[in-house]
């Protein structure tokens, strides 16, 4: 396996671990806070805000993950039935407009982080960057995976090693 491959595979793992910690710290946050509103009449105030910080990262890091395994959504209907050359040169114009809309994520959410940086939310007095910021380090990502792509149209892309 090379050493793009390995990265990729360690990439992914990280982003399912994260993702997964994400998920299970919503699902406890919202259960917890159910069972005390319901239970004893009063709840968390802040897991609703950090239910939905996390619901963002989640949201932009499976992004990603998806990316890594070409899960996004594409339409190959009338790709299908050009020739092996033209298929070749559409992936990589489809891959460059990919490239370019996430370089556009990446300054967009930039800007964003920057300009929100200072603003606390209300309960729990997290950055309302923290939201843009998950933009930020997926176009970032996105970025560097289709950059790749460019250059190598075929990887890389994210499959454990086969059991020998």
């Amino acid at each position: 396996m090379h050493l793009i491959d390995r990265l990729a595979l360690r990439t992914e793992q990280l982003l399912n671990a994260l993702m997964v910690l994400a998920l299970v710290a919503m699902i406890l946050l919202v259960f917890v806070n159910v069972v005390l509103r319901y239970g004893f009449g009063s709840g968390i105030s802040v897991s609703v805000e950090l239910s939905r910080f996390l619901f963002v990262w989640v949201t932009f890091l499976g992004a990603v993950e998806a990316l890594l395994n070409h899960r996004h959504l594409s339409v190959t209907l009338g790709v299908e039935r050009l020739p092996l050359p033209v298929q070749r040169g559409l992936l990589r114009l489809v891959t460059l407009t990919m490239l370019g809309c996430s370089l556009m994520l990446v300054v967009g959410a930039y800007k964003q982080t920057l300009l929100n940086w200072d603003n606390l939310s209300p309960i729990s007095e997290i950055p309302f960057g923290v939201f843009y910021l998950a933009g930020l380090v997926a176009g970032v990502l996105m970025s560097i995976v289709l950059t790749y792509r460019l250059f190598v149209p075929a990887g890389p892309r994210v499959e454990p090693p086969a059991p020998e």
